[in-house]
């Protein structure tokens, strides 16, 4: 048995700040297939690359609490992200209004 087996508990990215829950039933050296035991609804099971896999565990208890840690350590910084997309779009509408103004300068000229 590989040590790749012997922690056969993933993380899969979902989306960004979360991390689903994926049991490794089998891999080659560039894939791996499992399952989701954590949706509703289970399904086939399912081919990734490996590159897919953010974390391995040996147990499904050690994926879970992983998962909930990294979650709490992202909500650390929502406010922080929050305030940088108001200064975003701040910084989008400055540029939008000064384009059209340019346009239309040439338009007047």
């Amino acid at each position: 048995m590989s040590n790749r087996i012997e922690r056969p508990w993933a993380l899969m990215r979902h989306h960004a700040g979360w991390a689903d829950v994926f049991l490794i039933e089998s891999e080659t050296r560039d894939s791996i297939t499992g399952v989701y035991p954590d949706r509703e609804t289970v399904g086939p099971p399912v081919n990734y690359s490996v590159r897919a896999v953010l974390a391995r565990f040996e147990t499904l208890e050690a994926a879970r609490a992983a998962r909930e840690g990294a979650v709490l350590e992202w909500r650390k910084h929502d406010a922080a992200v929050r305030e940088a997309e108001e200064k975003l779009r701040v910084a989008e509408k400055a540029r939008e209004d000064a384009w059209l103004t340019c346009l239309r300068d040439a338009a007047s000229a």
